[in-house]
């Protein structure tokens, strides 16, 4: 009963009718290009950036706590997790980057034309088409999966994704955050005393699997690029290597591509 209430709410909502239009019209919008998601591992600073210019970008959660240190913006950013948008609520309220939100967290973030909410299923399957739904999977990479796919992304590439945490604990935990966070690209990333919820590398690994089947058999790519890293399900090139095959010139100039309506 709580899934059709969940689903219903989704349905019936005003903002939901405007997003699932935005995304609709997304479907292959990029139909035979390639795409970058930036994940959130310290290996994430060893990534020229400046060399992803060009290309279209996926950033993650709070890929904003690099903007002090680098010009480079992505073309969108998604975050799902109710801690994570509550806790970077500011930024996500001033940015004009396109955002991607979970509907269930939409009281965090102002309604307005950049901002795209997403439904999550509790239904673990990828999702070809994510203006009906999308599906969680234990971690906001596989969302960014879903929706390049959902966008005709030919090739994608994950840089950062290193798989490997330095807090130990029981997958799924609520924790409080001690120090610098030495778990993700900026130390400030979960500051002390903010609340996180420790991964579930073994479930992430398996919608990893199902995301690299669906590509598999739509004839695209799906690759890991990260450098070093504990993920090894992937096929692995380099950051370089992918954008050479994928013929991608530099260009000075910002990437970003606005989806409003």
């Amino acid at each position: 009963l709580a899934l059709i209430l969940k689903r219903l709410a989704w349905d019936l909502h005003p903002s939901a009718w405007v997003s699932r239009s935005r995304l609709r019209a997304m479907i292959d919008s990029h139909k035979g290009q390639s795409a970058i998601i930036l994940c959130n591992g310290p290996s994430l600073n060893s990534v020229d950036l400046e060399s992803l210019h060009g290309t279209f970008t996926f950033g993650l959660n709070k890929i904003n706590l690099l903007f002090d240190r680098s010009a480079f913006r992505p073309s969108s950013i998604i975050s799902i997790n109710k801690l994570v948008i509550q806790q970077n609520a500011e930024f996500l309220n001033a940015t004009d980057i396109p955002l991607f939100i979970d509907f269930a967290a939409r009281r965090f973030v102002k309604a307005r034309s950049s901002v795209t909410l997403l439904h999550s299923s509790a239904i673990s399957k990828f999702a070809r088409d994510c203006s009906v739904s999308i599906c969680q999977g234990h971690t906001v990479t596989f969302v960014a999966m879903q929706l390049a796919f959902h966008m005709g992304f030919q090739r994608v590439a994950l840089v950062g994704c290193d798989h490997t945490f330095a807090v130990k604990g029981a997958a799924n935990t609520t924790v409080i955050a001690h120090g610098p966070d030495q778990s993700h690209f900026d130390p400030r990333y979960f500051s002390a005393g903010q609340a996180w919820q420790l991964p579930d590398l073994t479930a992430s690994e398996y919608f990893y699997a199902l995301a690299a089947e669906q590509y598999r058999l739509a004839g695209r790519t799906l690759v890991n690029c990260t450098s070093g890293g504990r993920l090894e399900l992937l096929d692995r090139c380099s950051l370089a290597q992918f954008l050479t095959a994928a013929g991608i010139r530099q260009h000075p100039a910002s990437n970003r591509q606005r989806y409003e309506s």
